[in-house]
């Protein structure tokens, strides 16, 4: 595990960017499972102001890690924050992108995404493998739509699974844990005050660090890369 602190959002941003760069350089062909919320958004920004020009996206394939099962237009879709904030900005074929149709019946979904996933990305240990895995943290430690409250979801022995989020209800399709740890990365970008309770007991295994989801991320390959922000690493780094 690596453990990158950056001094805000924007520059944990341009961190990333261009460690994302240097991955499609080195690759003829590159699959990324995309997350949502405000950091990634950020990241998404620095993407398609600094370097759209510079990344040769014909090589990037995107697929979503999680997705509420909300139409593509409706503001709460992740898919729809990326169109905005990224991919209407550079230059990629539509035929790069897989999107969870959100609108459709979710457990429907789950399955024919866990098809395409099957069906697009390689194998490794009879498993597909993104290249790169985006995650983002919540306040109550879920990771991907997978919640404190349903972590035994993350055990499922398939691709996909519908998740329900423990306060609003909303139904979302999500990864499972084997998709996560079959990751030749993963990174977690994770910022923010309210984050870093969480974040101490996660990095140095303390409290209730066990019944986080995010704690369970672990990839096979040991390249998981943590991009944290000062307010996010407070506790870890002013305690021992």
């Amino acid at each position: 595990m690596q453990l990158i602190i950056s001094n805000s959002k924007e520059s944990l941003a341009a961190e990333f960017a261009h460690q994302f760069q240097e991955l499609t350089e080195s690759k003829d062909k590159i699959h990324v499972a995309l997350s949502g919320g405000s950091t990634p958004k950020v990241v998404f920004d620095y993407l398609a102001k600094h370097l759209a020009l510079e990344i040769d996206w014909s090589k990037v394939r995107f697929y979503w890690g999680d997705e509420r099962c909300v139409p593509p237009s409706d503001p709460e879709s992740n898919y729809k924050m990326t169109v905005d904030h990224l991919i209407s900005k550079i230059e990629i074929p539509a035929t790069n992108i897989f999107r969870v149709l959100g609108e459709n019946n979710p457990s429907e979904e789950a399955i024919r995404y866990g098809k395409v996933l099957d069906q697009e990305l390689p194998k490794e240990n009879e498993i597909p493998q993104f290249d790169l895995v985006m995650l983002g943290m919540g306040d109550d430690g879920h990771t991907a739509s997978i919640f404190p409250d349903s972590i035994q979801l993350w055990d499922s022995v398939h691709n996909c699974v519908v998740a329900t989020h423990p306060d609003s209800g909303q139904k979302r399709v999500t990864i499972t844990g084997k998709i996560i740890n079959n990751a030749k990365r993963v990174a977690l970008l994770v910022t923010g005050a309210s984050k870093a309770e969480k974040l101490r007991e996660i990095v140095k295994q303390e409290g209730d660090f066990r019944t986080y989801p995010a704690s369970l991320v672990n990839p096979a390959t040991a390249d998981l890369i943590w991009y944290v922000d000062q307010e996010a690493a407070k506790e870890v780094i002013s305690k021992p």
